[in-house]
């Protein structure tokens, strides 16, 4: 009786391909294929060192007019847009996948108690935003002397 939803022609992915094509109008912008994997935007790598917490945020190809950075209470904030290169669909030209991440992105980053919201940088630099966040000089690890 159920014979049939176990077995596909084509394959299981490719089924679930035409099911989004199917639906992509209804859903707007989706990932190009099924096996796409979500991933957050922009990718971000925090690291820390005795002064700082460094944030380096991975936007290459952003305008650095259109980026924003904040910070509220604890978190900061990074947003902006990065808009498409992709030439126009009807100039004959058709697109059969888009992997790179085109459009309004936003990501917030909870900040330790340790640094000071105060003393915030940022530059851009070759598609990478670095955001620095200094520590607080009474909460950097200080050596202690042997006696």
């Amino acid at each position: 009786m159920y014979e049939p939803l176990l077995h596909f022609p084509t394959g299981l992915f490719a089924e679930f391909e035409r099911l989004q094509r199917a639906l992509s109008p209804v859903w707007g912008a989706q990932p190009s294929s099924i096996r796409a994997v979500s991933r957050a935007y922009p990718p971000i790598n925090i690291s820390r060192n005795d002064d700082a917490v460094l944030i380096d945020v991975f936007v290459p190809g952003a305008d650095p007019a259109k980026l924003d950075v904040q910070v509220d209470r604890g978190v900061l904030t990074i947003s902006g847009e990065r808009e498409s290169t992709l030439p126009a669909e009807n100039g004959g030209t058709s697109t059969y996948a888009t992997e790179r991440y085109t459009g309004r992105f936003k990501r917030a980053i909870s900040l330790s108690d340790d640094v000071d919201p105060e003393t915030v940088s940022a530059r851009y630099t070759d598609g990478v935003l670095r955001i620095a966040v200094n520590r607080r000089g009474s909460e950097q690890p200080r050596r202690i002397e042997i006696q």
